[in-house]
């Protein structure tokens, strides 16, 4: 396990930001313990085989993987952005949030799961988990869980929570819902700009082996940077993988952070 300063935050849903007209403040230096993929790996070693997952399997004990996750979706943008991964033959894991995402745009997350893609929770209304009483933050994850179920028939077991807030309260509603939390290792921080070019720049200048790429399918300028991140990624030999693989033979475990 590591320790680090949690001031890596991630932006409010695009909702939000037109509701408020200004991004939540960058504050808060909560520390916590998070734990690497390569050292989940190294725990599942007894493991008797590869987790498989349905987009093929990748050793990444072996190889250099690399997941792309989006936040905050799904939206208008996310059926081009599934086509694209699609032709790329890419696997990527969705913290879908539920309030005027899940909730909307049903079938995207249908076709999310059919496709081979990670459907995770990123809350109902992107609420700051440590802003909140326990009762209402459980409400927030247990809600996604729930319509998520309904729609691909089993709940997630992978959460964000929103701009990586949480704390040992949260890390225990976690676990007792089931759910592991999953934080980020590289951010285009695409909430502040609609420039895909710089988009794709930031997420290929950051990324080293077992990222973790932070994008929103929400924004504008994101999706049309995907195609130039997968190039240039798969160039430099990297493999995309969802959360799960980056982490096999080892399993995320509900109530622990990873990073």
């Amino acid at each position: 396990m590591k320790r680090l300063a949690n001031r890596l935050l991630s932006a409010p849903t695009f909702t939000a930001v037109a509701a408020l007209g200004l991004a939540v403040a960058l504050t808060g230096c909560t520390k916590l313990d998070t734990t690497s993929p390569s050292t989940v790996r190294k725990d599942g070693a007894a493991a008797k085989a590869v987790n498989q997952v349905k987009l093929g399997t990748v050793d990444c004990r072996k190889a250099k993987c690399v997941a792309l996750t989006f936040d905050a979706g799904p939206s208008e943008n996310s059926a081009r952005l599934l086509d694209i991964l699609k032709e790329e033959k890419v696997p990527a894991t969705f913290f879908t949030l539920g309030k005027n995402h899940i909730a909307k745009y049903p079938e995207l997350v249908k076709r999310m799961d059919a496709e081979g893609h990670e459907v995770a929770s990123h809350t109902w209304s992107h609420k700051i988990l440590t802003d909140i009483d326990p009762d209402e933050a459980r409400e927030e994850l247990r809600r996604p869980n729930e319509a998520i179920e309904k729609l691909i028939g089993h709940k997630p077991t992978l959460m964000r929570p929103p701009q990586g807030r949480t704390n040992d309260e949260v890390n225990k509603i976690s676990r007792e819902e089931g759910l592991s939390e999953v934080l980020w290792t590289v951010t285009a921080k695409d909430y502040t700009t609609n420039d895909s070019a710089l988009i794709k720049k930031r997420v290929l200048d950051q990324t080293e082996r077992d990222g973790i790429i932070l994008l929103h399918d929400i924004y504008k300028g994101t999706v049309p940077a995907v195609p130039g991140i997968i190039d240039g990624l798969k160039k430099r030999g990297f493999v995309f993988v969802t959360v799960p693989q980056l982490l096999a033979p080892g399993k995320a475990e509900p109530g622990k952070v990873y990073r």
